[in-house]
């Protein structure tokens, strides 16, 4: 009777805990985002040319992550505010990474030629680079400082050039040895 309780805690505990550590690596589900002030996640995707961009190749500038997918529709009212966002700051520093999750190449280029962004669009077909961020639902959006830290993530709200601007501006004085926290939003 013993050897029962003590193999029914076992399988309890073990049916709470093992799924938190396997499961997302199996079932490919996201893990939990990366903490404000915590490196930013390394990676590797292609974008619609077909060459591989790293995040590390952004080492000293500051750079918006935004996950989005053609679908979503707050991910394409957002996209007008970042591209006049890049436009105005990509030569103080400024980058954005639209990253696409799970669709076909051909509907991405389509959508971002009909809309005319030229910021920089990379595929995560099998959304690994999601999942690394802890990216549920869409959009999310993650600011990360010259030095590859995450500053600041938006999940689910609309960004606006207001937005984009308060937070960006202050990441984009800072040098490359400080970090300070953003002001609150």
């Amino acid at each position: 009777m013993k050897k029962l309780k003590v193999l029914t805690g076992l399988f309890i505990v073990g049916f709470f805990i093992l799924p938190n550590n396997w499961m997302p690596s199996v079932w490919g589900m996201a893990s939990r985002p990366p903490l404000i002030g915590s490196p930013a996640p390394e990676f590797q995707l292609e974008n619609l040319s077909g060459v591989t961009q790293s995040l590390e190749g952004y080492r000293g500038k500051v750079v918006l992550l935004n996950f989005w997918a053609t679908w979503c529709e707050p991910c394409t009212k957002e996209m007008p505010a970042m591209q006049t966002t890049h436009e105005n700051l990509q030569d103080q520093g400024f980058v954005i990474l639209a990253i696409n999750e799970l669709e076909d190449i051909k509907k991405v280029r389509e959508h971002i030629l009909e809309y005319q962004h030229t910021f920089d669009v990379l595929l995560d077909p099998d959304n690994q680079v999601a999942n690394m961020y802890g990216v549920v639902g869409l959009p999310v959006s993650v600011f990360i400082d010259k030095t590859g830290h995450v500053r600041k993530v938006v999940k689910g709200g609309l960004l606006t050039e207001q937005s984009i601007l308060q937070t960006v501006q202050p990441l984009l004085q800072e040098s490359i040895t400080e970090i300070r926290p953003l002001p609150p939003s």
